[in-house]
């Protein structure tokens, strides 16, 4: 009976922390597009490794939904994709590359996202690319965290939205482990924890950069 009151608990634990989650993914890329929007310039930020998170947030979206599982456990991937496809926009503009090859990447990358979303594209496809999603994801984070300490500034760059990627990152560590378990999902979320939490510091500490 004790054991059952325990697991019971965890797993309240676990669909609360699901919940506040996906609701605070609802604000995750906002203050990055404001901090853009109020700056008007996208220094320091890194479109390729924005570019680079879309297609594990893409990836990641897809495999979850095709398995089934849990739409708590995942229901902030279609919502951080909306806002990282505004974000990349704001980007491409203050960055001079809203042009054809933009629109040709949007169209090949809507196909892709469509084929792995409704099927398609084969489930083994998914399959395939999901454990090269901590390599990507954390390839996104790494250039950007060099881009910080390349440029030494980070004006455009919102601690405020790395602060809340490290911390949904870490609260999914814990609702994975309590609804499949699975060990390329937990990897992939650990290493992000880790990594957004190095963005953060980098981002904070070049907040204000010294004009010569």
């Amino acid at each position: 009976m004790g054991l059952d009151k325990e697991t019971s608990a965890l797993e309240f634990i676990s669909d609360l922390l699901s919940i506040i989650t996906i609701a605070t993914c609802f604000i995750l890329k906002i203050p990055q597009i404001l901090n853009i929007l109020k700056v008007k310039n996208a220094n320091g930020i890194n479109l390729a490794g924005l570019l680079l998170e879309l297609s594990s947030y893409t990836i990641m979206f897809s495999y979850n939904f095709r398995n089934g599982y849990a739409l708590l456990s995942y229901m902030e991937y279609p919502i951080i994709l909306i806002q990282e496809i505004v974000l990349i926009i704001f980007v491409m503009h203050y960055k001079n590359c809203l042009n054809i090859y933009g629109l040709i990447g949007t169209i090949i990358y809507t196909l892709i996202a469509a084929g792995l979303l409704l099927g398609t594209l084969p489930l083994g496809l998914i399959a395939f690319l999901v454990p090269l999603c901590t390599p990507i994801g954390a390839s996104s984070k790494v250039v950007q965290l060099m881009e910080i300490l390349k440029t030494k500034n980070s004006e455009s760059v919102s601690v405020l939205t790395w602060f809340i990627s490290a911390f949904t990152n870490f609260t999914r560590v814990f609702t994975i482990s309590m609804d499949s378990a699975d060990l390329t999902l937990l990897l992939n979320f650990t290493v992000n924890v880790v990594l957004s939490s190095s963005v953060m510091v980098a981002a904070y500490l070049y907040k204000h950069p010294k004009k010569d």
